[in-house]
């Protein structure tokens, strides 16, 4: 990437795509230099870069970049040039925005999600209008319009990213004295006083430390030429130096290279291993020395340092009559006690929302584990049923398999039977005689009602 594209979207908009700028005079192309992925902060930092190193890849887009400065970028001039681009960079910034579009309302249905909106209709077109850096109205392809809206849109928010690196400081240590002063309440009046006593202790300890010097002045650039580069403190020179510490090679020193030249000031006051140095204040130490320079270096606030500008900074008399450094132990208090009053009010606040949330939460969890016996208890009922019906089945398969059985459980087939021999006992037998013929031997029987004749 070139350098201007480079200076306004790596470091303004603190892009980082390593590349070296075309040199017209050169048969092969140069040897790029790998890439180092910054991230920049931004919500939207994975689109912004890929969108960049697409059209990267574009000759005619790349060709622009050459002759392009700050102000054509800013201006969107240099947006017009998307409509001369090849048909597949434009397929696949397309494909970026609607991949984009399709993370942001997967983002917009967590947050009516976690907010209990579940169940109202939301206009999602209406709600993509919040983000700013594309174009709402068009969710399908990508156009110039989308391409200036991310320019002006990072541009925008970077401009207030450092502001909001402060914010985010200072309440960081109005945390840090809330739950100091929390921790000594609950100590007895001995322990408190021991415990006061050695936190001034530890921060005594932390203000001995050697001299810092001012970043940005020659004291300080030369033990940088001296302890890291290894050179001879009294054959400093700044062009050489600019050109050492550009590590990119693209003719500016980016926020990313200027604070690696302050490392050797903050290692002086700074030390992991020391219970007394905070980390976190170490960061917004190196912050402070960048904007610092950046104020007294950076001409045409672009947020890079040319070597033009490098130079003339060494020309001024406050680059050779620097005072020492003042560190945050030596500033006023990033916070007042008023807004320590008001953030430790915003805790409590949360703390009740947090406990009320925690009492919902167990509520529920009681709810679904009343549920929980309830469904088990059926289950169990379920299965005990499921058994008895096997039980009867088995019971109704064995019964099909005996003879039919009576009221006292014999086997109706006997009672038959005995019916039949008693039937057969109760058979008249007629005598015959050795011819075969029946024999009349029954009894004569006198005639009934016979008339009778008188003489």
């Amino acid at each position: 990437m070139t350098g201007g594209f480079k200076g306004l979207l790596l470091l303004s908009l603190c892009l980082v795509v390593w590349t070296v700028p075309i040199d017209r005079n050169q048969d092969s192309p140069p040897e790029e230099k790998p890439e180092e992925n910054v991230d920049t902060g931004l919500y939207y930092d994975r689109y912004l870069r890929e969108v960049i190193e697409v059209l990267e890849t574009d000759p005619h887009f790349r060709e622009k970049l050459q002759t392009a400065n700050t102000e054509d970028i800013k201006n969107g001039r240099l947006s017009k040039e998307l409509d001369l681009v090849g048909h597949h960079v434009r397929t696949r910034l397309d494909e970026l925005k609607r991949q984009e579009v399709s993370r942001l309302r997967m983002l917009l249905k967590a947050k009516l999600d976690s907010t209990n909106m579940q169940s109202v209709q939301m206009d999602h077109a209406s709600l993509l209008k919040q983000f700013e850096h594309l174009d709402p109205h068009n969710q399908n392809t990508f156009e110039a319009k989308d391409l200036e809206l991310l320019i002006a849109t990072a541009t925008k928010d970077l401009e207030n990213y450092d502001a909001e690196r402060h914010e985010e400081f200072k309440r960081y240590e109005m945390l840090k004295e809330h739950e100091r002063r929390e921790y000594l309440k609950s100590l007895d009046q001995e322990k408190r006083e021991k415990e006061e006593k050695r936190i001034e202790e530890l921060k005594e300890k932390h203000r001995k430390h050697p001299k810092v010097n001012a970043p940005g002045s020659v004291d300080q650039l030369r033990e940088v030429w001296e302890e890291t580069d290894g050179l001879d403190p009294q054959e400093f020179n700044p062009k050489t130096f600019f050109k050492l510490h550009d590590t990119n090679g693209d003719g500016v020193l980016d926020e990313q290279e200027l604070e690696a030249l302050f490392t050797k000031e903050l290692e002086k006051v700074y030390d992991p291993k020391n219970e007394e140095d905070d980390m976190m204040e170490m960061e917004e130490e190196r912050l402070r020395m960048r904007e610092h320079v950046m104020q007294n270096v950076d001409i045409n606030h672009d947020r890079l340092v040319s070597l033009e500008e490098f130079l003339k900074s060494t020309e001024k008399k406050e680059f050779n009559n620097q005072k020492e450094w003042e560190t945050l132990d030596d500033t006023k208090p990033v916070y007042t006690e008023e807004e320590l009053q008001r953030f430790e009010a915003e805790l409590r606040d949360k703390e009740v929302e947090l406990g009320r949330r925690a009492e919902k939460l167990q509520q529920e969890q009681e709810l679904l584990k009343e549920r929980s016996k309830a469904l088990e208890a059926q289950k169990r009922e379920y299965q005990q049923a499921v058994m008895e019906m096997s039980q009867k089945q088995k019971e109704q398969q064995t019964v099909n398999r005996q003879p039919p059985s009576g009221p006292n459980g014999e086997l109706q087939f006997q009672k038959e039977i005995q019916k039949l021999a008693n039937e057969n006992s109760q058979v008249v037998k007629v005598p015959v005689d050795q011819n075969g013929d029946v024999q009349n031997n029954l009894p004569a029987e006198p005639p009934q009602n016979l008339p009778q004749h008188t003489s």
